[in-house]
């Protein structure tokens, strides 16, 4: 009666088969498990500061005058002004209409500006519109000689709304161009904001690096009268940001406000 015995043995050996053979299997499975599970993830950096520095006003020396004079985005105004000395190197005559041509020295302006300014002109005249250059480069001496004449006849605090002192002049730093047209008669007026010329030069000049440097709404902070006539160089950059924002060169660096 041993052959239950026998049959019982070869059952016992089979289980412990069918049970090793699952066991590489679960544990490949288990392997894959532990593999398929998500990485820790690690902090995400944080976003670069992209804030832009604030523009600082033109470092002044110790007698009070901007250290440097021919930055093309220098900020010249009462509180700001020129070296009595300073005359620009690269003053040139650009190749544009001209109200009294020759070789005068209001016909000069910067050759920064110079190409920018006879672009200007060409689109102008383009679109329809003449426009005459009337008055540009300006020495230390003859604002003094026009300060002195126009406070003579109507006061010096008169005279402050409208023209500078000596060295407050950005006519000084050959980036500054007055502009006008035949239509009444090349004078420099308000009136000539409301000219077709006029028009056009404001709401264009930025393109070409300029900007209408006494606007009529901030006469308050520029501390002119409104000059639609008056163009300042400052780079088609910054012409184009302080266009598209409506500031002036005060506000610009923090000084409007």
């Amino acid at each position: 009666m041993k052959k239950p015995a026998a049959i019982t043995a070869l059952f016992l050996l089979l289980g412990a088969a069918a049970c090793s053979a699952g066991g590489p299997e679960e544990a490949e499975e288990s392997s894959e498990a532990e593999s398929a599970a998500p990485a820790e993830e690690e902090p995400a950096e944080e976003p670069a500061d992209e804030t832009q520095p604030e523009p600082e006003p033109p470092s002044l020396n110790d007698e009070g005058e901007i250290e440097d004079p021919d930055a093309v985005d220098a900020l010249v105004n009462r509180e700001y002004h020129l070296p009595s000395d300073y005359e620009p190197e690269d003053l040139i005559q650009a190749d544009i209409r001209y109200a009294s041509p020759g070789d005068n020295q209001k016909n000069l302006i910067r050759e920064p500006a110079a190409e920018p300014l006879e672009q200007f002109f060409t689109d102008a005249e383009s679109a329809g519109h003449e426009l005459y250059a009337v008055s540009g480069y300006r020495s230390y001496d003859r604002q003094d000689v026009i300060f002195t004449q126009n406070a003579e006849r109507d006061g010096e605090e008169q005279a402050n709304t409208y023209s500078a002192k000596p060295g407050e002049s950005e006519h000084q730093s050959g980036l500054a161009m007055d502009v006008s047209s035949e239509s009444i008669g090349n004078q420099l007026s308000t009136e000539f904001g409301e000219t077709p010329e006029g028009q056009w030069v404001a709401e264009n000049a930025h393109t070409y690096g300029f900007i209408v440097r006494y606007p009529e709404d901030k006469t308050d902070i520029t501390g002119y009268q409104y000059e639609p006539w008056h163009l300042r160089y400052v780079g088609t950059e910054l012409s184009e940001e302080l266009y598209k924002e409506e500031l002036t060169l005060e506000e610009y660096y923090g000084l409007g406000e």
